[in-house]
């Protein structure tokens, strides 16, 4: 039964979050389209251009992304506590980033100067009614993904020369209770072309974060495209944090333990068997809190296994409570996949 927003994500606290948005009618967000020979390969550069501006203003982090040919999945960090130490003037600076005041727009070539545009944002700033809310905008995963999907759609529109519906509702969500639920649902995200049988293996697909993280730890690049994923715990090669203390992480394990456990587990996905647990595989499971022989099938039906929310059983029962509810979808997978 659906369930209003506000029950699903709780405001004012951290939490991961899965979504997913997916075209109307079956529309192509990207790739080819077959029956009509229309190339939207260059959609996939729009959203992941996107994601990188909202990244930087939200207090919202992107742990995982695959973008498919019509529809897309995100593993993001709602970062409250972050937004909590943002001064008036900062949420201000955010927030109009985001959206250009009409003031500040240019009109007839003419240009603002720095002194006019700090004299105008203390302005808003000193409006405390409006800081209230664009704070609580900011680290608002709603908002977060109002502001990704609205100017896609638009886009997509305005090449398209049509108007209505572009996205098939509201995304959905799903509520990532802890540690095992958050690296089932990343892995599951960046096996997604693995899965649909797109490419042979993580390394190889195109627009998911685990190739992004690939290439930038291959080239070393100056600007690379997984410089605003939020990092993991540290780089195994050094054994040094690869965040910052003020950083967020996604998981308490290194890169490189990450990409070993999804790349086998997509290899033996594509090969169709569910071959045997190596060695140096089985601690980063038995740390994370999940049954071995049960990894690859929960990975590989993840989508059928849970619904709203995905944790160890202990946690999905406070999450149950929490909510007011009697159950929920995905109790029988917990028991099976998490210790």
């Amino acid at each position: 039964m659906p369930m209003p927003r506000k029950a699903q994500v709780s405001k004012h606290t951290n939490g991961h979050y899965h979504c997913i948005s997916r075209a109307v009618r079956r529309a192509f967000l990207c790739g080819v389209d077959k029956q009509s020979g229309c190339d939207y390969e260059h959609r996939r550069q729009w959203i992941l251009d996107r994601l990188e501006l909202l990244a930087g203003q939200f207090s919202v982090e992107v742990c995982a992304y695959a973008i498919m040919s019509n529809h897309y999945h995100l593993v993001l960090h709602v970062d409250y506590e972050q937004s909590l130490t943002w001064d008036a003037e900062e949420v201000v600076k955010r927030w109009c980033t985001l959206f250009p005041p009409q003031a500040l727009k240019e009109s007839d070539g003419e240009q603002f100067d720095d002194e006019v545009v700090s004299a105008y944002f203390a302005r808003l700033a000193a409006d405390e009614e409006k800081v209230v809310l664009w704070r609580e905008r900011l680290a608002d995963l709603s908002w977060f993904m109002r502001c990704l999907n609205e100017p896609v759609a638009r886009q997509a529109n305005k090449e398209d020369k049509c108007t209505g519906r572009f996205w098939e509702g509201r995304f959905k969500s799903q509520a990532l209770l802890d540690d095992a639920a958050l690296i089932s649902c990343m892995a599951y995200v960046d096996l997604n072309p693995v899965r649909a049988a797109i490419a042979q293996t993580p390394e190889d697909s195109e627009f998911t974060s685990f190739a992004a993280r690939v290439e930038t730890e291959k080239k070393l690049s100056s600007k690379p495209q997984s410089q605003w994923l939020l990092p993991f715990a540290e780089t195994k090669k050094t054994g040094k944090p690869q965040a910052t203390q003020n950083t967020h992480v996604c998981l308490s394990i290194s890169q490189e333990e990450y990409f070993e456990l999804v790349d086998w587990t997509g290899r033996c996905i594509r090969d169709g068997k569910r071959g045997a647990i190596p060695a140096h595989i089985q601690p980063i499971l038995q740390r994370l809190e999940i049954k071995q022989d049960n990894w690859i099938d929960g990975i590989q039906h993840y989508g059928n296994h849970f619904y709203k929310v995905v944790g160890i059983m202990r946690h999905l029962l406070e999450e149950t409570e929490r909510q007011g509810q009697k159950w929920f979808k995905g109790q029988s997978a917990a028991r099976l996949l998490y210790q």
